[in-house]
């Protein structure tokens, strides 16, 4: 069993009320490997929503409370992320998930990289909230751009 960000399978889930359709993630669904999951939305939060940065640091700050996440009115929002990292993780748990495949660059499911905390667009080294506590968890994490040797071996 595999975690899968929702938006990943065409559920409209994401901050700007839209998603990011990957057909071959959908099969996983249908082949009944797959479970859906949005910590955004598990933690509280409503779609659509402002969009959120780490302001700070990455996933990994956050979690020792030494960075937050903000939205681009200046919210704190960091509460809401651990909530969902949380729930997400316990799900993870409940299914008996050996990895994820989460939606890359997210302050939440970002994996290897994510936006800088400028909302500029800019890119820096590190996970979301989600990808940090499921690695810390030992789940293994990937994103849109690199899931599909993992899944082969499935």
């Amino acid at each position: 069993m595999i975690l899968l960000s929702a938006c990943l399978a065409g559920v409209d889930c994401r901050y700007d009320g839209g998603s990011r359709l990957e057909q071959e993630l959908i099969d996983l669904v249908k082949q009944g490997k797959a479970i859906l999951v949005c910590p955004e939305q598990l933690g509280g939060m409503t779609t659509p929503r402002p969009p959120c940065e780490i302001i700070g640091g990455d996933g990994e700050a956050v979690l020792k409370g030494q960075a937050k996440v903000s939205n681009c009115h200046g919210e704190d929002r960091t509460a809401c992320f651990v909530k969902g990292a949380e729930e997400t993780v316990k799900i993870a748990k409940l299914y008996g998930a050996k990895a994820a495949i989460l939606k890359a660059k997210s302050p939440s499911c970002g994996s290897g990289h994510i936006y800088d905390g400028t909302f500029s667009q800019k890119l820096q080294d590190g996970d979301g909230v989600t990808t940090a506590l499921l690695k810390k968890n030992g789940f293994v994490v990937l994103d849109e751009s690199n899931f599909r040797e993992y899944i082969e071996k499935m």
